[in-house]
């Protein structure tokens, strides 16, 4: 995204409100949701689901990650990817008015860990 849209962002002068608060309420709402989103995804009890989003200047732009638990017999990644992916969108959602060229990009799974697979440590 342009500095001035991460500035707008940083400064809450978006005029929806707050952007980071909403779009990390997003993601976690999001993460509840994905077996309504992603077919043939199972619906799963969550014990924990946190979205973190953090202010880059070097990009410039919002980085998101996910963490997400169960106590459940299945990885809980789908959930994860989907909160990033909701969370940023919906930043981009409220602060398209200040750029609409921002670009939502490189979302993957970082680490995963228990489930039938075990531990996944992506590079």
């Amino acid at each position: 995204m342009s500095m001035d849209a991460l500035e707008a962002i940083r400064s809450h002068h978006i005029a929806k409100g707050d952007v980071l608060s909403v779009a990390r309420l997003a993601g976690v709402m999001a993460a509840k949701r994905t077996a309504d989103l992603i077919p043939l995804c199972h619906p799963l009890l969550l014990d924990d689901v946190d979205v973190e989003l953090s202010v880059d200047d070097a990009l410039p732009g919002i980085v998101a990650l996910s963490g997400v638990r169960t106590t459940g017999r299945t990885g809980v990644e789908m959930e994860a990817i989907v909160a990033v992916t909701v969370a940023l969108v919906t930043v981009y959602d409220m602060a398209k008015s200040a750029d609409r060229g921002m670009v939502i990009g490189d979302i993957s799974l970082v680490e995963k860990t228990g489930g039938r697979s075990g531990t996944f440590r992506n590079r």
